[in-house]
């Protein structure tokens, strides 16, 4: 049955050479469709290898079975081999008469929507909502880890976006904070590190990361050995039991005898003549030449305790060199993620579902690829807008955001019967259309002439009584005009008689 084993592998080989053909010609137009479609040929192609493998191990014949084979077959007669092999198969199916036969024509075919399962099963499993598909970082746990460490600053979501790979200080003291503490430190950092090279996994199937995470590691090796690795060089560590320790950044001064950091020199230089710190200084000076006039066999515990230390300090700035090397990685990620959180802070929780909602709904109306039309696809080939919010359309045709929505008040209606009782979205429609032509020609069929005089009149029967009040006022003004009489100067200014007798009166005439 070797033979047939060989058969069956070659056959599934083509077919999964195949599957990957039909995939990579897709021109997809969602993020969900594309990181499906390389999952799949990520899948595709270790399967290959693991068939490759098989087939190779068949061809080696280690075991000289499928020479016996062979033999079998070319030197006795054929048929008794054949039937010999069919009477195995038929008892194999009459012990196991419900066992599947597995179609290799629809294994590795790209299913439809609609046949059973989703077109996405392999990707709707794998991101959280905010990470939305691999294009934005979900650290929030990882926030709340670094916030429950000791001795650091407390950073906002946001900060901590912007440092969370930047291992300076608070990050030193921290490190050599009591065991507790470098434990704790040690888990959160391991836990980043782990995040985001699964992060990469997730979000770039098809790439070889194992090789780059082994060059991470060789790259590390060769900088530590070096002492080149930042922050943990040799002037980072300890100078002596009274020697102050400046921190690699140099924005602080740490005193190795109270283990405690100081940002001005001047604060430190006080410190030093304070009895809390002789006291300390001569307990450590005690302390080590106690340790120095020790047996050999204690000397020799204290140098296996500082390589095991050493080891400990290798083990976190490795994590810490590979946080950053990946961070530096995903840095336009991790732009686009600081971006969306502060857009979304200034989102209502409604609105923050409303957009995610509106952001799964995206793909049943995205073209899948592979130069199908859907049934209602125009014949040329126009893709449907997704709007089911019924937002406005910006200049390139489609629904622009929500937040712009909401910000300019377009939800907000404007209804002017002046118009035809014709509804205005938002404030800014309603201010313009004031001096549009619907407007003035509704004013116009009211038999209203000055229409500057009517901003903000929406109402015909408001028109209408503003109206007669204008013409009331004219005709006012114009019978008093006609009784006034008029009075001449001596240099031929002429002028109403109240104002003639009381320039007189003033002596201005």
């Amino acid at each position: 049955m070797l033979l047939e084993d060989q058969r069956f592998l070659h056959e599934d080989l083509e077919r999964l050479e195949q599957g990957i053909s039909d995939r990579v010609t897709e021109d997809h137009k969602h993020i969900r469709d594309k990181l499906n479609r390389d999952h799949q040929v990520a899948g595709f192609l270790t399967r290959i290898q693991e068939q490759s493998e098989r087939l190779l191990d068949i061809y080696n014949d280690t075991e000289g079975l499928r020479s016996k084979e062979i033999q079998n077959i070319s030197t006795g007669d054929p048929f008794d081999e054949f039937y010999k092999q069919l009477g195995e198969i038929k008892d194999f199916h009459r012990r196991y008469p419900n066992e599947p036969v597995e179609n290799l024509e629809r294994a590795y075919k790209r299913k439809a929507p609609g046949e059973g399962e989703s077109a996405t099963a392999e990707v709707d499993n794998l991101f959280t909502g905010e990470e939305a598909y691999g294009r934005f970082l979900d650290l929030t746990m990882l926030h709340e880890d670094y916030l429950n460490l000791n001795n650091i600053k407390r950073l906002s979501y946001l900060q901590y976006l912007q440092t969370f790979d930047q291992f300076g200080p608070p990050h030193m003291s921290l490190k050599r904070a009591e065991k507790r503490s470098s434990e704790e430190y040690f888990r959160y950092v391991t836990r980043l590190a782990e995040y985001l090279e699964n992060f990469l996994h997730r979000t770039k199937p098809l790439q070889d990361l194992d090789k780059v995470f082994a060059s991470i590691g060789d790259d590390f090796t060769k900088a530590w050995e070096a002492d080149k690795v930042p922050e943990w060089g040799p002037e980072n560590q300890a100078a002596g039991p009274t020697g102050p320790v400046t921190e690699g950044t140099g924005e602080g001064i740490w005193c190795a005898d109270c283990a405690k950091e100081f940002k001005n020199d001047n604060v430190y230089k006080a410190h030093l003549t304070g009895k809390k710190h002789i006291k300390n200084a001569e307990a450590r000076t005690g302390s080590s030449a106690t340790s120095n006039g020790t047996t050999t066999n204690g000397a020799s515990s204290n140098k296996n305790l500082s390589q095991i230390q050493r080891l400990k300090e290798r083990v976190i700035a490795e994590r810490e060199y590979r946080i950053h090397r990946l961070a530096s990685t995903l840095e336009n990620v991790r732009t686009d993620t600081r971006v969306n959180v502060e857009r979304r802070q200034g989102m209502t929780e409604r609105e923050r579902q409303m957009e995610l909602e509106a952001f799964f709904a995206e793909q049943d109306t995205v073209p899948t690829g592979g130069g199908e039309k859907g049934e209602d696809s125009d014949s040329d080939g126009d893709e449907k807008i997704y709007n089911p919010l019924k937002l406005p359309l910006a200049w390139d045709g489609k629904p622009i955001p929500y937040w712009l929505y909401k910000l300019h008040g377009l939800g907000v209606e404007f209804p002017c019967e002046v118009c035809g009782n014709f509804v205005y979205m938002g404030r800014r429609a309603f201010d313009k259309h004031f001096n549009e032509a619907r407007h003035i020609y509704g004013l116009k069929c009211l038999g209203i002439t000055n229409t500057a005089l009517f901003r903000e009149i929406t109402g015909i029967q408001d028109a209408l009584k503003l109206w007669d009040k204008i013409q009331r006022d004219k005709r006012v003004e114009s019978t008093k005009g006609d009784g006034v009489v008029q009075m001449e100067d001596a240099e031929g200014n002429v002028m109403p008689e109240k104002v003639y007798w009381d320039l007189q009166k003033q002596g201005l005439l």
